[in-house]
């Protein structure tokens, strides 16, 4: 039986790319025995040097995705000094990728699973708004990072869809001045809270053209100017009681609507930290 091979699996962060990819290439050679040996966290010339001499007493190679230019440098030649077969994966890559397209690298190790977690974040948030739309369900609003009331048509879903692709989890409650709104409202502290407003032109606006989408008459209750004022008046009322931020949503598309919220919540977060 050939002699089993270790393979070094050295990164500056979890290693995991650089796990993936000797696997990976050792899974062509299949009466081969290997064991791998991975070094995550590798950011000193002192363990690359405790690597390499322990490489130098088996049958091994070194695999490493190091990106750090003198940590990067210095295993290649110390590997190289000791005959120990040393392959760098991100090095070449990196140069390559900068000469195409004038751009240099940011030389941080570990951002490849920092956007790994924003995009899952980005999914849950995601699945988040689409959960707790609309106040389906009251009990998500004391999980939210924000939560956006206002009457119907003040671009909520949408708006929370939007801050979900930037990662926050939104939950939205239209208010109706027939239903009280749900009691976690209440509970929430009102920088969780944020009101949306617009003009009673534009709402009518609004609401007679998606009545004419539905094919439903535009006289309908639902666009009538007393209808209207009564709903913002309302609307106005409770998140007075609240005591939150608002937004006039008034000719603002989503994304300076979102701009605004953020900002918000920035501000509250920073709060947070400096307290």
């Amino acid at each position: 039986m050939d002699r089993k091979t270790l393979i070094f699996v050295v990164s500056d962060s979890i290693g995991e790319t650089a796990d993936r990819v000797a696997r990976a290439a050792a899974s062509q050679f299949v009466t081969q025995p290997f064991e791998f040996r991975r070094i995550p966290y590798a950011t000193t010339k002192e363990t690359i040097v405790e690597v390499v001499e322990e490489a130098k007493t088996v049958n091994s190679l070194i695999v490493h995705t190091l990106v750090i230019p003198e940590l990067r440098e210095f295993i290649n030649q110390l590997a190289s000094d000791n005959n120990i077969p040393c392959v760098d994966i991100m090095g070449p890559t990196m140069e390559a990728i900068s000469r195409v397209s004038s751009h240099v690298p940011r030389l941080q190790p570990g951002l490849v699973h920092q956007l790994d977690e924003q995009y899952f974040r980005e999914i849950e948030a995601v699945e988040f708004a689409v959960k707790y739309d609309d106040g389906k369900d009251p009990r998500g609003l004391l999980k939210a990072d924000v939560v956006l009331i206002g009457v119907s048509r003040t671009s909520k879903t949408p708006l929370s869809m939007y801050l979900a692709h930037r990662g926050y989890r939104v939950a939205n409650v239209p208010l109706v001045p027939e239903v009280s709104p749900p009691e976690e409202i209440l509970m929430l502290p009102p920088d969780y809270i944020v009101g949306l407003t617009i003009s009673d032109a534009q709402l009518k606006q609004i609401r007679t053209e998606r009545l004419k989408v539905l094919g439903l008459q535009p006289n309908a209750n639902y666009a009538s100017w007393e209808r209207i004022q009564e709903e913002l008046a309302y609307a106005r009322m409770i998140m007075d009681k609240i005591g939150c931020p608002v937004i006039d949503v008034t000719r603002r598309a989503v994304e300076e609507t979102a701009s605004q919220v953020m900002a918000i919540l920035a501000k509250r977060d920073t709060g947070k930290r400096s307290r």
